[in-house]
């Protein structure tokens, strides 16, 4: 009797490793689909930053010449929206999720909740903390971050007096360029003050007043993303100060646009479309029954007035 009751334990504790704990370690295609045969749901952390409206726009571009359905939801930069834009999209049953995440920590849960529901996960711009992803698509962040380093040495010399407008707190972009960054100026920068804006212009701009109000002799300034380095640019020209530099992160077509004005000095340029085209490749490839990379690293740009357009 006891060997049977072992045998029945055994079993019962095989199948819940198998059907239970199994799809959080690895998602595998259940049949290979053509690109026109996808419903590809898209998570974009928020629509209020242009370029993660590039972003989706080059999605959904790209994807309608390859037959594919793309849904769109905005999470407005807000975790738990975008927790509900998962859950959306798993109980719709697409074929593929693509997330831009708002928290790499938050979006966890829902990365293994697709991954129980045999989902693949491709994540964009940020990476998920945890789950499995089928691959991260995303820009040599440490890299670019250590290139605006080397851009304000070059430009104002070592030594000199820096502030950093740090993006959303807990986002992978945000921790990978201030890491690169951090490494670039180590001994060569002073930095002087670091706060965040959560990548928003508004908020960069009552960030970089109460920044220059504090430290009235910084000399430049980091903004981990466009958006706040044009909320920057707005507090330096309030505050009257000509000479503090100021460079961002992104390559958005208003920072762009504002370089050749000669007003914002320079941006690390991501290319957003070449993101959009490798996120979709990975779906497609994976629905191919190809292998796919686990992560994919877009190229990054320093983008001054002297470059820019070429």
């Amino acid at each position: 009797m006891k060997k049977m009751i072992k045998t029945i334990i055994s079993v019962i504790a095989t199948v819940l490793v198998v059907n239970v704990l199994a799809p959080l370690h690895s998602v595998t295609a259940q049949e290979n689909k053509a690109p026109e045969e996808l419903t590809i749901g898209f998570t974009v952390s928020t629509l209020n930053n242009p370029a993660f409206v590039f972003l989706k726009d080059q999605i959904e571009e790209i994807g309608a010449e390859n037959g594919s359905t793309i849904v769109v939801l905005d999470a407005q930069n807000d975790a738990a929206t975008q927790a509900n834009n998962m859950d959306d999209f798993i109980q719709q049953g697409v074929d593929a999720i693509i997330v831009n995440p708002v928290d790499s920590a938050a979006i966890t849960t829902s990365v293994e909740a697709a991954n129980a529901a045999n989902i693949p996960v491709v994540a964009v711009d940020r990476s998920s903390d945890g789950g499995e992803v089928l691959s991260v698509i995303v820009s040599d962040n440490v890299l670019g971050g250590q290139m605006a380093a080397e851009y304000l040495i070059e430009v104002l010399g070592e030594n000199a007096k820096i502030g950093v407008v740090e993006g959303v707190p807990g986002a992978s972009a945000t921790r990978e360029r201030g890491e690169g960054f951090n490494n670039g100026a180590e001994g060569k920068l002073d930095i002087v003050a670091s706060q965040t804006a959560n990548f928003d212009r508004a908020e960069a701009l009552v960030v970089t007043e109460n920044m220059l109000l504090a430290n009235p002799d910084i000399q430049g300034i980091f903004a981990q993303n466009d958006e706040e380095a044009l909320g920057a640019l707005e507090a330096k020209k309030a505050a009257g100060l000509e000479d503090v530099v100021i460079i961002g992160f992104d390559g958005a077509e208003l920072a762009l646009e504002s370089i050749e004005d000669g007003e914002l000095d320079a941006t690390i340029g991501q290319r957003f479309d070449e993101m959009a085209r490798l996120s979709l490749d990975a779906i497609y490839k994976y629905y191919a029954g190809e292998e796919v990379e686990e992560q994919i690293l877009a190229p990054v740009e320093l983008i001054t007035q002297e470059n820019i357009g070429e």
